[in-house]
């Protein structure tokens, strides 16, 4: 049942945090699309959960839809997880390939009488619930074949596996997020576990596979609360443990209304592609439907030490990109510079770009502490590394080509013979340009903006003299000779 996944495939970090012996936890999605934001949200919680208690979180693709499942949606769902660094345990395992075991347990379940072979055909059904409707009764099918004698089979017709779910009573669901939840029994049908073709269905093959995979808890979006329900009576049927549920709320967009594209971005891949490093992304995605006090921002260190069930909400949390745009600039400002520049090698590698050269990395790391107090995203980092980055001649964009189209004529000229006089170092680069500045009868900015303008073609960079200093003297004369040299022409 294996996905060969050699590379997404590694051992859990060990935690701080008391050990709960046996504490399985699982994310199992369908390979249809991208990882929604939703989903990664969902493998987070139960990935932290596992971290947490020390036990062990695992990956199962449900690809039992045949028709709509692609290798190329299983490895965006695996790319997505690695991006956000979420590692599982074991190999992940496809759910079709385990139709045989499905099979099995189903046929067992008949032998026990816990299910029942059902002869009834699609015209047959649809009459029943016309009927039903018409007489005013709930169109909940009561299939004639669950308690035939077995004598009355029709040799070689097709036939569905049904629950022989109970009639009367209740089924109660104790929930670690929702609390007890009830359902009448005469609400809950006889579930098809397998289908005429010998398939199972979803809600067969999810229980016999957490079951196998010894999945202790299941935390999942709570559109699957009464899934739970109808999930139970399947356990309860083959005498196995019920796991201990947790349904969290979906998602919504800051209008209130369910998470859809309307409200932008659903896909992991595009907040990578859109520069939030991935530990900021883990801070805010816990944060939306779980809490540790009024703690907004904290490391996924933290999060695994703090993370518990009891603390999970409710109420549906909003998404709001003011929030996620705030934390990422909070942790870009924290991490260390050399780790930071590791964020930008994983960026650039993920959008295909050209790596750093040995010069730019040396200059990158020089200007980080400077750089990276304005940034929110990895792009605006960049952006503010253009300085580095960027080729000779530097064209002003339009609010540079304002500040040097009004500075003095000779101005920058002027500037430029001076500095080729000066020792190459913060101090005397800074002492000089006051020093031009004064004679001048100009205030520093009147000299500084359009010195930045000229040596970056734009009007926002780290501080000026900080960045001439973290240039060198040849590149800073070159530029500035550009911008003089154009002046000309």
């Amino acid at each position: 049942m294996a996905i060969d996944d050699d590379a997404g495939v590694t051992q859990g970090s060990a935690t701080e945090a008391t050990p709960k012996p046996g504490v399985v936890t699982r994310f199992a999605p369908s390979p249809t699309g991208f990882l929604h934001i939703g989903g990664a949200r969902t493998a987070l919680f139960n990935w932290l959960y596992a971290r947490h208690t020390g036990g062990t979180f695992l990956l199962r693709i449900e690809d039992t839809d045949r028709a709509r499942s692609t290798p190329e949606a299983t490895e965006a769902i695996f790319e997505g997880l690695r991006w956000l660094g979420l590692d599982w345990d074991r190999e992940a395992t496809s759910q079709f390939a385990g139709m045989a075991r499905h099979t099995e347990v189903a046929t067992e379940m008949i032998e026990r009488g816990a299910a029942y072979r059902c002869y009834s055909t699609v015209e047959e059904i649809e009459a029943f619930r016309e009927q039903a409707k018409a007489e005013g009764r709930p169109p909940l099918f009561r299939s004639p074949w669950r308690d035939a004698d077995p004598a009355s089979f029709p040799a070689d017709a097709p036939y569905v596996v049904r629950l022989r779910a109970p009639r009367e009573g209740e089924t109660v669901i104790e929930d670690v997020v929702q609390g007890t939840v009830t359902f009448r029994n005469d609400t809950l049908d006889d579930l098809i576990l397998l289908r005429s073709d010998g398939t199972p269905t979803y809600m067969h093959a999810v229980v016999v596979d957490d079951h196998d995979m010894g999945v202790t808890h299941v935390i999942r979006g709570d559109d699957h609360l009464t899934n739970a329900a109808r999930q139970t009576l399947i356990y309860q049927g083959l005498g196995w443990t019920v796991p201990v549920w947790g349904h969290i709320p979906l998602i919504h967009g800051p209008d209130g209304a369910k998470l859809s594209k309307r409200h932008g971005a659903l896909g992991v891949e595009a907040y990578r592609d859109m520069g939030y490093p991935a530990e900021a992304m883990r801070n805010y995605l816990a944060r939306l439907g779980w809490s540790h006090g009024n703690d907004e921002f904290f490391s996924t260190e933290q999060a695994i030490a703090w993370f518990d069930l009891e603390h999970l909400g409710k109420a549906p949390a909003r998404f709001d990109f003011k929030k996620l745009e705030n934390l990422s600039g909070q942790h870009i400002r924290a991490y260390p510079d050399e780790i930071l520049l590791l964020e930008l090698d994983g960026f650039l590698s993920s959008q295909k770009a050209p790596p750093f050269t040995a010069k730019q990395r040396d200059q990158l790391l020089r200007a980080m502490p400077h750089m990276k107090q304005r940034a929110k995203t990895l792009i605006e980092l960049l952006d503010m590394g253009s300085f580095i980055l960027g080729q000779r001649p530097f064209a002003p964009d339009a609010a540079a080509q304002k500040i040097l189209s009004a500075a003095p004529d000779g101005l920058l000229g002027d500037l430029l013979s001076r500095l080729q006089q000066v020792d190459w170092n913060l101090p005397d680069i800074e002492t000089t340009v006051r020093a031009f500045a004064e004679e001048r009868g100009l205030g520093l900015g009147k000299v500084a903006q359009p010195l930045r303008a000229a040596l970056t073609g734009r009007t926002i960079s780290p501080g000026v003299f900080e960045m001439m200093e973290i240039l060198g003297r040849e590149e800073c004369l070159a530029r500035l000779g550009d911008r003089v040299e154009a002046a000309r022409t």
